[in-house]
């Protein structure tokens, strides 16, 4: 650590009215949206410079999500950002879109590196100041006049703040704990390829991580067997970022054709040294017949949880394998407030899970939204900071909504979770921008038109609006389109016929 006198890092040990931590995309969009509304913040990390997880993962170096850089759109405007789903988000033209200038035109699914320079490029060129190489140690929290302080431990000294936002990722290894698991590799510990050569592997786990090994190891493996106890659910999972893309179903395809890899649904009952190798002993879930597979090595493509420290001590209240913080639909934790949550722990708060398909916040080209708003809210709660709303005329208020469900990003990358959202106040209807679906219908205190994007899981899309008007809520599924052109007539006429009552009366006062 430098001394204090050669020290020229920012933020040092002190008193900030919000403390970011991390670096990667989730803190440098919560920071880049504080600094927005004008709120002072300090930004730790503990890495040595911007990119968080992209700095290391994924092992096969091509991410999958994808960044167009030709399309239909200007990549100055909102819209490309349909296109891109590897940038960060900005108010200012100049700054969005920036991947496809790092991209070498092999693929439009970006390379790690080329990510990693996408985001060390954002933070440099949007300002974003970070104390690199602090490492947030512990948490306290005391009570004062003035209200209460949570005390950041770091290797740099104190800091002391009113809020705290976590971008710490969802990135701590974990793996499950059958007798023997010592015996095998995290995911996070993979070696290089070309170590594989020859040997046979055995992957726990069907998520992304088993998948990708699996389609990365089998030019080197001699055989692969991929093992979890539930199987992947590929009609769901291919429609998700989150789930399996195409390149992915190489190991299913040769599981069928018999190419070295076996795809089991099995529960793994022991991992045991044996001469030679090791041996997997699974219970199949299907039958519950037993099996052994002997191998050479094992590999844990198990997950991930969040480091959160001793916050849990603290009192914030966890659920699931992943131990995500328990939050509120604007990612503030449930149970000590004055935490907010930034980056893919924002996946915490689920939204209505619409069709069984989860939101994108795990992902960079949802959870950069949910920065944004998150950074407003924190600006308007906490701040005083106000914000415009402009008054939407009522008779523009269905071409607008439509054009939104139509070309708004945000609903296309967040789907039945992000809305863009217009109340009626006192005086008329104001836009509300872009609004977590689950806040605008459970959180807002007026009445609301909501207009949100749904997927069915079938491959059909199409635009929902919700009215929450004198007490009573009503969802009205528009039509989809083959073009996923919501602005046709038919579309007008469906969406005034929805609005009709709430329109009618707002004219009739």
């Amino acid at each position: 650590m430098a001394s204090p006198e050669t020290d020229d890092r920012p933020f040092p040990p002190g008193e900030y009215p919000v403390i970011v931590i991390g670096s990667g995309p989730g803190g440098l969009q919560a920071s880049y949206g504080l600094h927005h509304y004008g709120i002072e913040h300090a930004v730790l990390s503990a890495d040595p410079a911007a990119g968080g997880m992209f700095r290391k993962w994924p092992f096969f170096q091509r991410l999958l999500s994808w960044t167009k850089p030709y399309a239909p759109e200007a990549r100055t405007s909102r819209e490309y950002q349909r296109y891109d789903w590897n940038s960060l988000v900005t108010f200012e033209p100049e700054l969005r879109s920036m991947q496809a200038a790092f991209m070498d035109g092999s693929s439009y699914f970006p390379s790690r590196p080329e990510m990693q320079a996408n985001l060390e490029a954002f933070a440099e060129r949007a300002g974003i100041a970070v104390r690199y190489g602090c490492t947030w140690e512990s948490t306290s929290r005391v009570d004062g006049p003035d209200g209460t302080r949570f005390v950041l431990q770091t290797t740099d000294g104190e800091y002391r703040a009113k809020l705290l936002v976590l971008a710490v990722g969802v990135a701590q290894p974990w793996s499950p704990s059958p007798p023997g698991i010592e015996l095998a590799r995290h995911y996070a510990d993979t070696r290089e390829a070309s170590s594989y050569a020859g040997k046979r592997i055995f992957i726990i786990g069907k998520q992304n991580s088993g998948f990708e090994l699996a389609s990365g190891l089998a030019a080197w493996a001699s055989s692969i067997t991929v093992c979890s106890p539930s199987p992947a659910k590929t009609s769901i999972e291919k429609r998700s970022l989150a789930g399996v893309r195409a390149r992915y179903v190489q190991p299913f395809e040769d599981n069928y054709l018999g190419l070295g890899v076996k795809i089991l649904d099995a529960s793994i009952a022991a991992i045991v040294q044996v001469e030679g190798g090791l041996r997997v002993d699974i219970k199949r879930t299907d039958t519950s017949e037993e099996l052994s597979v002997e191998v050479d090595e094992v590999i844990a493509a198990t997950g991930f949880t969040c480091p959160l420290r001793d916050l849990p001590e603290l009192g914030v209240e966890t659920f699931g394998q992943a131990k995500l913080p328990a939050v509120t639909p604007l990612w503030e934790s449930a149970s000590v407030p004055g935490i907010y949550f930034a980056g893919t722990i924002t996946q915490a708060s689920s939204g209505l899970r619409k069709h069984g398909i989860p939101s994108y916040s795990g992902a960079v080209q949802g959870h950069r939204y949910n920065g944004l708003i998150l950074a407003r809210h924190v600006a308007e709660t906490h701040f005083g900071v106000v914000t415009e709303r402009p008054i939407v005329e009522a008779d523009a208020i269905v071409p607008f909504l439509l054009r939104e469900a139509t070309r708004a990003p945000e609903l296309w990358h967040q789907k039945a979770y992000l809305a863009r959202v217009i109340s009626l106040a006192d005086d008329g209807f104001r836009d509300e921008g872009i609004v977590p679906l689950v806040h605008a219908l459970d959180g807002m205190t007026q009445d609301v038109i909501a207009m949100t994007v749904e997927a069915d899981g079938t491959g059909a899309i199409y635009p929902v609006v919700y009215v929450r008007h004198d007490g009573r809520l009503a969802e009205t599924a528009l039509p989809g389109h083959p073009l996923l052109d919501f602005e046709t007539p038919g579309h007008v006429e469906g969406l005034r016929a929805a609005l009709e009552g709430v329109l009618h009366e707002a004219s009739a006062a």
